[in-house]
Parts: structure tokens; C-alpha cells; sequence
């Protein structure tokens, strides 16, 4: 063992340890299985993502640093950890019936997802700018590849030749600004940058790294004006892969950003919040705007992605541990509704018809009654309307945001919501009152008909009784840094 590891490291990264074994092991299983096995490889992934989840339950209440520094195990981790997962599942799911559509291989597609997650759950853990970079490559990586995945469709391919140039020229400015907080600051961990930036916050060098950092980190939460990739991205992309793309990225993404600013550049919290606050109403505002005019699903639910990074800027620019949480919960419950949204979508893709433009939807609703109100319940958590966990979800962010006394940013967001709601009700339109027939009858798999069940499930009793996800999500922001948060309120 080298000199200052120590095996309790290994004991810390336990989850991460079994998720990598799983990977491998789905591998072998594709290797081992039939060739037509794409079920129980399924199968497989999800005993994967089980019984990572399974080892999570040892650190429910563990807060230490392990690995030197590297990565923090505490609550804050552990609830991003446990979205990653309940993600990826849902995705696989949603995965089975359509990679059997598409003709695609499912070991190699397994395989990526859960090296996606896995780069999450490092980046969620991440106090140190090299760990967080290593977990943001091998999220990175694995997406590109998954957005072109179905090599015969062109769609794809150029998705993933966008997304691919995009974030390499992000992770450039990224790793940029990240280079001169280390420079000004002598160290990669950023609880030591907290103290060691003391003092320092008029420095014009630190100002570019606070600017630089915040266009990096804007195109990977798809923030105004770094969200031009999104739409073309999300459109192309093999479905399942967009919903854990807009759910899972989005997610690690702002892990990072409160790990970064929360915990390494708080002494700098005027600057960035200021900052933030301008991309919160720009990516709000263009997000619902850019919406109303598509007529691809995948576009509207690509915007409306756009959109919901500005409702969860909020909760980052109230910079109180209130914010925090409701920024936590906000991200939970919307990656149910975004999800089970996604499933629709996918329940209508069959070998004639795609699936993704709004008159695929058309007399849904006398189609298949369950997957139309599947999808007027996530577009009416999506567009905030009560009782549905979107709304519970919108109402602790604008209150966050009141609390600390940015009355404005609440207004803005309340209204952009009711902006939302026009190309939200344009879809249930063509659900409930169309009835053109697009091609052959759409059917549910058993396996998608299990996501769309616990997505539902999930917006409906999160939005009548959210008190275990405010208690969990309060939990896991007060371990965050307490200094940290209360420098950025100062």
C-alpha cells in the first residue's frame, strides 16, 4: 500500500468502489450473455445501481475528509449520490425498450451510464479541485459517447460532435480559472482557498478566475448565454440519454458549483452572486422565451431544462443555507418530473414514427389514457401548479430568494413560471383534444411502465407531503460548509 493511504479511504469510497465493480461486471455479463440479452442486462445494471445504493446507508450520518483532502463524505454528497442513482435506474428502465428499437448494443450503453454516474458521485464528493475535475472528465466522456450512441442516425452523431467540441472549449476556460485559484491561492483544496482568499477579493486576478469559473461551470448547467448546445444536443441524443443528460449532469454540475463557491469562494460571494443573479433571470427569461415557438418535445423539454437552471440559480444567489436546501429539493423533484417526461416520449418511439414532435402526441389521451396523464402531470409540476412536487419545489426557491431579500428575482420567477405554462398546456392540448393517428399504436414495456410509475408516484407525494424531502435536503445543506455559507451571506 503506498506510503499515507490508508485503508479506511477505501472503506469511505465504498459506493464508489461498487459501482465500478458493477460497471466491469456488466462487461463480462454482456460478454457472457446471449446475444439478445438486452433485458437481463438491464437486469444487471440495476442490481448494480441497488446495491450502490445499499452501501450508501453506513454513511447516512458520516462527515469526514478522506484520501488527504480529496473528497468529503457527508450528508451533502450522500443526498446528490442517492439522485444519481434513483436517475440512472429510471434511465435504464427507460433504456430497455428503446435500445431494442433502435438495434443498438446494450452492454457498451450499461456500461457508460454507470461510468457517468460514477463521475457524479466523485464530483458530488469532490472538495478538491483535481478530484472534482477527474469526476467532471469521466461524466464528460461518457456522455459524449452516449449522445452518439445510435451511429446510423445523423441526429445523434452531430450531437455528439457539438456537444463534444462545445465542452472540450468550456473545460478549457474552466480549467483556466480554476489554474489561477490555485495560483493565487497555493493549494487545490477549497476549504483552504476559503481562508487563503482572505483579503485578496479586489484582486483583478481573482475577479477573471471568479468569471472564468462561472462560464465554465454556466455551459455545464446550460445557463444563458452558454446554452446554445442544449437544444441541438438534447434533440439528438438517444432519448434516455437526454433525460439523464438534463437530469443527472444538471445535477452534478451544481454539486460542483456550490462545492466551488459555497466552499472555496465564498470571501468572493458579492462578485459571483452578482453574477449569478444576471444569469438566473437571462437563462429564466430566454429558456421559457426560446420554448414557446418549438415544435419538437424534445426541444420544449430542452428549453424548458434552460429555464429550470435559472429557477435553481435562485436558491445559489440567496446564498443562505435556506437556498441551499431549497436548491437540493428543487433538484429532486425536478428530476422526477423532467424524467418520467422524458419516458413519454419515449413510450411513443416505434419503428414508424420518432416519437418527439408535438403532433406525435395528438389524441395521446385515447391512445394510451395512462401515458397522457402521466404527461399532464409532469407538465403541471413542471410548470409549478399545485398540489404536484414541482410546485412545493418553486415555492421553497422564491421563498428562499424573498428570505433573503431578493424580492425582484422572486417576481421574475414566479412570472417566468407563468410564461412556462403556454407551451406546458400546448402539449396537453394535443393530447386531450387532437385525435390525428400517427402511425402504429404506442405501448408500454413493462420496464417503462415501472419509471413512468415511480415518477408519478414520486411528483404526486412529494408535492402533498414533502416534509421527509425538506428535512433530508435541510440535513445535508447544513453539513455544507457552515463558515463557508455564512461568509457568503456576509
Amino acid at each position: 500500500m503506498p506510503p499515507g493511504v490508508s485503508t479506511s479511504d477505501f472503506y469511505y469510497i465504498l459506493p464508489e468502489l461498487v459501482i465500478t465493480g458493477g460497471a466491469l461486471l456488466v462487461l463480462i455479463a454482456d460478454v457472457l450473455l446471449p446475444r439478445k440479452s438486452g433485458t437481463a442486462l438491464a437486469w444487471v445494471t440495476l442490481l448494480v445501481i441497488g446495491a450502490t445504493l445499499a452501501s450508501l446507508v453506513p454513511f447516512a450520518h458520516t462527515h469526514v475528509e478522506v484520501a488527504h483532502g480529496l473528497l468529503a463524505v457527508d450528508q451533502f454528497a450522500l443526498f446528490f449520490k442517492v439522485v444519481f442513482l434513483v436517475s440512472a435506474g429510471m434511465t435504464v428502465l427507460m433504456s430497455v425498450r428503446y435500445l431494442e428499437v433502435e438495434g443498438a448494443s446494450p452492454g457498451e450503453y450499461y456500461f457508460l451510464v454507470l461510468c457517468a454516474t460514477l463521475g457524479m458521485m466523485i464530483m458530488a464528493g469532490g472538495i478538491d479541485l483535481i478530484t472534482i475535475f477527474v469526476g467532471l472528465e469521466t461524466m464528460a466522456v461518457s456522455f459524449y459517447i452516449l449522445a452518439g450512441f445510435i451511429k446510423p442516425n445523423p441526429r445523434s452523431n452531430e450531437a455528439a460532435v457539438k456537444y463534444f467540441l462545445l465542452g472540450a472549449f468550456s473545460l478549457g476556460i474552466l480549467l483556466y480559472g480554476m489554474s489561477l485559484m490555485y495560483g493565487l491561492s497555493g493549494t487545490t483544496n477549497l476549504r483552504a482557498m476559503t481562508t487563503a482568499f482572505i483579503g485578496q477579493e479586489r484582486d483583478a486576478r481573482l475577479v477573471l478566475a471568479v468569471m472564468l469559473v462561472v462560464a465554465g461551470v454556466g455551459f455545464k448547467i446550460a445557463a444563458v448565454p452558454f446554452h446554445m448546445w442544449a437544444p441541438d444536443v438534447y434533440e439528438g441524443a438517444p432519448t434516455p440519454i437526454t433525460a439523464f443528460l438534463s437530469v443527472g449532469s444538471k445535477a452534478a454540475s451544481f454539486a460542483m458549483l456550490i462545492r466551488i463557491f459555497l466552499e472555496g469562494l465564498s470571501s468572493m460571494s458579492a462578485d459571483w452572486r452578482l453574477l449569478f443573479e444576471v444569469l438566473a433571470i437571462a437563462t429564466m427569461t430566454i429558456g421559457n422565451v426560446a420554448a414557446l415557438t418549438q415544435s419538437n418535445v424534445k426541444r420544449i423539454l430542452a428549453y424548458s431544462s434552460i429555464a429550470h437552471a435559472g429557477y435553481v440559480l435562485i436558491g445559489i444567489v440567496a446564498g443562505t443555507s435556506r437556498g441551499v436546501t431549497a436548491t437540493l429539493v428543487y433538484l429532486m423533484v425536478y428530476s422526477f418530473m423532467q424524467l418520467g417526461a422524458f419516458g413519454v416520449v419515449v413510450l411513443l418511439r416505434r419503428e414508424d414514427v420518432v416519437g418527439d414532435e408535438l403532433k406525435d402526441f395528438s389524441g395521446l389521451h385515447f391512445r394510451n389514457p395512462f401515458a397522457a396523464f402521466a404527461m399532464l402531470l409532469f407538465m403541471l409540476s413542471l410548470g409549478g401548479i399545485p398540489p404536484t412536487a414541482g410546485f412545493m419545489g418553486k415555492f421553497w426557491l422564491f421563498s428562499a430568494a424573498i428570505d433573503a431579500r431578493y424580492y425582484w428575482l422572486a417576481v421574475i420567477g414566479v412570472l417566468n413560471s407563468a410564461v412556462s405554462l403556454y407551451y406546458y398546456v400546448r402539449i396537453v392540448v394535443f393530447m386531450y383534444v387532437k385525435r390525428e393517428q400517427i402511425g402504429s399504436q404506442p405501448t408500454t414495456s413493462p420496464a417503462l411502465a415501472l419509471a413512468l410509475g415511480v415518477a408519478v408516484l414520486a411528483t404526486i407525494v412529494l408535492g402533498v407531503y414533502p416534509r421527509l424531502l425538506f428535512e433530508a435536503a435541510d440535513a445535508s445543506a447544513r453539513t455544507l460548509g457552515a463558515a463557508g455559507i455564512a461568509a457568503a451571506i456576509r
